[in-house]
C-alpha cells in the first residue's frame, strides 16, 4: 500500500483544513483582542459629601457633564452624604491614587474642622492634595425684612440695646458664621446666642418671622427669599462684595474684620500618593472646564463665584485661613461633637 504524501490528493484537503482552521484561529484571537483596544477608560469618579440637590452636588454635576464634553470620557458623581463630607473625604483617601477619584467638597474640612473637632479620621495636610480650587462660596448674615436694623452695624447697636434678645440662626454649629459671630459678639460686648437648626430652610423660616434675630449660610441658599421680599442682607463675608449683591456691603466695610475668612470655597482633591503627571492632568481638566462661560454662568447662578485657581492656591488658603480662625476658634473655646 502507498501511503499519502504531501503531493498525493488525498492529503491535500487535510492540509486545506488546517491552513482554514489556522485563519480561523487567528481571526478569533484579533476578534478578542479588539474589544481591548477599544474599550472606553476607566471612568472618573467625583464622590460629594452631600446628598443630591445641594450646591456641592449641582456643581459636581455642572463639572462632570463639562468634563464629557471636553473629551475626558465617563465622568460619574456618587453621593456619599455623611459626618458633614467627612464619610465622603474618608472614602476619596482610601481611593487608589490613579486621578479616576476625585472628591469635591468645602475649604472648612480642612480650615476650621482640624481646629474644632478633638479627633479627625484624616490628616487636613496629608491624606488629600487639592488639585484646583474651583468657586468662592459667598456668605452673609440675613434678618427678617420686619425688623429695625438695616445693617450689621446697626444690628450691633441694637443688640447692646436689647440685651438677651440677640440670636443667630445656624444650619452647622461651628461653622465661620458661628465663630465668626461669637468673635464679634466678645469683641463688642454683646451676647448672640446661636440657634441650631437641621438645616438651611427651617432656619430661615425661623428667620423670616422674626423668632431669632438673624441667620447666617451661604448666599446662593437666601437669595430666593431674598428676591421674594422677605429677607434682608445685614453683610456679606469676604474683602471683596458679592458678585450676586453689589449693593450689599461686606462685614468687613462695616468694621467687622471677624467674617473676612468666612467665604468658604470648593475645591477638587485627589489621594496622597497621587503622581506629579496625574495630578496636573487632573487640575488642567478642571481649570478648562472652569473655563467654559456656559458652565460658569450655570454656577454663578447658582450663587457661587467661580475662581478657577490651581492646586497649590488651595494649599496656600487652607494655611492662610487655618492661621486666621485659630485665634478665633481658641477664644470662642468651641468643641465640635462628632
Amino acid at each position: 500500500m502507498t501511503l499519502p504524501t504531501a503531493m498525493t490528493p488525498s492529503f491535500r484537503p487535510k492540509r486545506r483544513v488546517l491552513a482554514l482552521a489556522a485563519v480561523a484561529a487567528t481571526t478569533l484571537a484579533l476578534g478578542l483582542a479588539a474589544p481591548a483596544h477599544a474599550a472606553d477608560p476607566e471612568p472618573m469618579h467625583i464622590i460629594v459629601g452631600y446628598a443630591p440637590g445641594g450646591a456641592a452636588d449641582s456643581l459636581a454635576r455642572l463639572y462632570a457633564e463639562q468634563l464629557r464634553q471636553d473629551g475626558h470620557g465617563t465622568v460619574v458623581v456618587e453621593n456619599r452624604p455623611g459626618a458633614s463630607a467627612r464619610l465622603a473625604l474618608d472614602y476619596v483617601k482610601r481611593a487608589r491614587p490613579d486621578g479616576k477619584t476625585v472628591f469635591i467638597g468645602p475649604s472648612p474640612l480642612f480650615t476650621i474642622f482640624p481646629l474644632t473637632y478633638k479627633k479627625l479620621s484624616y490628616d487636613a495636610d496629608k491624606d488629600l492634595v487639592p488639585a484646583a480650587v474651583l468657586t468662592d462660596v459667598p456668605t452673609a448674615v440675613v434678618t427678617g425684612v420686619q425688623q429695625p436694623y438695616q445693617n450689621m452695624k446697626e444690628y450691633v447697636g441694637w443688640a447692646r440695646h436689647n440685651p438677651g434678645n440677640a440670636s443667630l440662626g445656624l444650619a452647622t454649629i461651628g461653622s465661620a458664621g458661628h465663630l465668626g459671630t461669637v468673635a464679634l459678639g466678645k469683641a463688642e460686648g454683646i451676647a448672640i446666642t446661636p440657634a441650631a437648626y437641621r438645616g438651611a430652610s427651617p432656619m430661615l423660616v425661623d428667620v423670616v418671622s422674626g423668632n431669632v434675630s438673624i441667620g447666617w449660610d451661604a448666599v446662593a441658599s437666601m437669595m430666593p427669599l431674598y428676591k421674594g421680599g422677605k429677607l434682608r442682607f445685614l453683610g456679606v463675608s469676604g474683602a471683596r462684595r458679592a458678585k450676586a449683591l453689589p449693593e450689599v456691603p461686606t462685614m468687613k466695610e462695616q468694621g467687622f474684620g471677624q467674617y473676612e475668612h468666612a467665604t468658604s470655597w470648593y475645591g477638587v482633591f485627589v489621594p496622597a500618593g497621587t503622581q506629579p503627571d496625574v495630578l496636573a492632568q487632573v487640575e488642567k481638566m478642571f481649570l478648562a472646564a472652569s473655563a467654559n462661560p456656559a458652565t460658569a454662568a450655570k454656577l454663578e447662578a447658582l450663587g457661587l463665584e467661580v475662581v478657577a485657581r490651581p492646586g497649590q492656591e488651595g494649599r496656600r488658603r487652607i494655611q492662610i485661613e487655618r492661621a486666621a480662625w485659630k485665634p478665633i476658634v481658641e477664644a470662642t473655646g468651641f468643641q465640635a461633637e462628632d
